[in-house]
Parts: C-alpha cells; sequence; structure tokens
C-alpha cells in the first residue's frame, strides 16, 4: 500500500489531516484543494430559522462545513437545550455535531444521502402527522434528499450556511502537479470537488482520466465514469477509515 502517492483535493484544512493520516501509513500524498468554503453572513432570516427549530422534527446536516458554521449559529442564536432528532450525512459530519454535544444518528452504509435516506431512525422522525425537515447545507447542491423526504410526506427547508468555489490556479497547476511528483492517484471528497476536477484538468483530462480516482459514493462515480474516468473506486464513505480500505484493495499501479 505504501506505494500509493495520492492526490488530495478536500478543502486545505481537511485535506491536511487527511495527509497526516495517511504519512502514519506510510502514503505519500499531496495537497491541492479543488473546493473553497466561503461561509454566508448570518442574516435576519438565519437567525429566525435557527429560533424556531423547535418546528421541526428532524434536522439534517450534510457536511462537515455546514456542521461547523451551523454550530456556530447555534452559539449565537440557540440558548435553549437543543431536544431534537439531529441527523448527518456520513460519520465525520455527525464527529462534529457530536463534539458540541449533540446526539446524531447517521448511516454506516454510506456517506451520502441515498445511505441516509434508509436510515431507520430517520423514517421513524418524520412518521408523524405533518411533518418538518430542516436541512443544513451550502449554497445549491443536490436536491434528492429533499425530494424524498417530500415523497415520504415531509415538508423541507434549507438553511443554507456556505458558498463552495474552487479555488484560483494557473492553467496548468494539476497537471504540473502530478507530473512534478509522481502521482498515481487522485482523490474526491464530492460531486462538486469531481467537477473541480475535471474542470482544472483542461486538455489534460484525458491522460489523468486513466489515473485510479477514489470517490466518496455511487453517485459521484456514475459522474465520474460518465466522463470518462478509466478506474473509479468507490469508498463508500469520505473518512479516513474508508480510503484506507479501498487503497489495501485496489492494487497500485504501473506508470
Amino acid at each position: 500500500m505504501t506505494g500509493w502517492r495520492l492526490l488530495l483535493t478536500r478543502p486545505a484544512d481537511e485535506s491536511a489531516a487527511l495527509s497526516c493520516v495517511l504519512a502514519e501509513q506510510g502514503i505519500f500524498s499531496s495537497c491541492l484543494p479543488l473546493l473553497e468554503i466561503e461561509p454566508i453572513a448570518p442574516s435576519d432570516t438565519m437567525r429566525a430559522v435557527i429560533a424556531g427549530l423547535d418546528r421541526y422534527c428532524a434536522v439534517i446536516v450534510v457536511s462537515k462545513p455546514a456542521a461547523r458554521i451551523g454550530i456556530d449559529l447555534l452559539s449565537q442564536c440557540w440558548p435553549r437545550p437543543l431536544q431534537l432528532k439531529w441527523f448527518s450525512v456520513g460519520a465525520a459530519t455527525a464527529y462534529v455535531l457530536e463534539a458540541f454535544g449533540l446526539e446524531v444518528s447517521f448511516s454506516a452504509e454510506g456517506d451520502d444521502s441515498e445511505a441516509l435516506l434508509e436510515l431507520p431512525e430517520l423514517r421513524e422522525a418524520i412518521a408523524r402527522p405533518d411533518p418538518r425537515v430542516l436541512i443544513m447545507r451550502g449554497e445549491g447542491g443536490r436536491e434528492l434528499l429533499a425530494e424524498r423526504l417530500r415523497e415520504l410526506g415531509a415538508s423541507v427547508d434549507y438553511l443554507e450556511l456556505y458558498r463552495r468555489g474552487l479555488p484560483r490556479y494557473a492553467t496548468a497547476a494539476l497537471p504540473d502537479r502530478i507530473e512534478a511528483e509522481r502521482l498515481n492517484g487522485l482523490v474526491v471528497s464530492s460531486g462538486q470537488g469531481f467537477e473541480h476536477l475535471h474542470q482544472l484538468a483542461g486538455d489534460a483530462w484525458p491522460r489523468l482520466a486513466r489515473l485510479p480516482l477514489f470517490v466518496p459514493s455511487p453517485r459521484v462515480a456514475e459522474l465520474a465514469r460518465a466522463a470518462g474516468a478509466q478506474t473509479v473506486v468507490d469508498c463508500r464513505g469520505a473518512n479516513a477509515a474508508a480510503l484506507l480500505t479501498a487503497l489495501r484493495e485496489q492494487p497500485v499501479p504501473v506508470l
């Protein structure tokens, strides 16, 4: 497994933490963040949503940035005990919320909306008259979770807490980094992360598409394959443990 030389593309702080875990296993990694998180300044509307949290039978937090920024907003606007049903998309997001003292349910079967929707605790939470669900997320994003919850009879509101951008790089920054550091694997943590990878690759994408690409879910795997990625490895999770398991099972390519 120590033959891997990986490109990490998460936001800078997350890539740095993951790099340390990989280094402990003898795996070289290089960080080129392809997602930049910009918190949205709290507005009166956002504060009003927090003040009315007890209207909801479930609160779903979809990412670690949503958890961190949401906790800051909670600290400012919610002085009462948080007797709510909390859910997260993935274990890593749950850990951020649990560190704040919240009890969080999440699926151990995958770090995506599809896995969360199958969670019995979520189905139980919305099995009440006129269920109302709040989703904490970034600006835009997938609509699948809200659509499925509405099909199950719930009304859904969003609390959008941040924007995602692509950091500014020189035109050939991505292929140059891969060539200079002899990288033999790419890691993305979300659909938007892959889209930014594809965009930044530019004319070099046909060459980079031959490298093993590690993704967190079947949905992102589908995006990557549709774009021409030749070896897509679904880690079934965005955490370090899931990536390490996938690396152990995938042969190191001979370049």
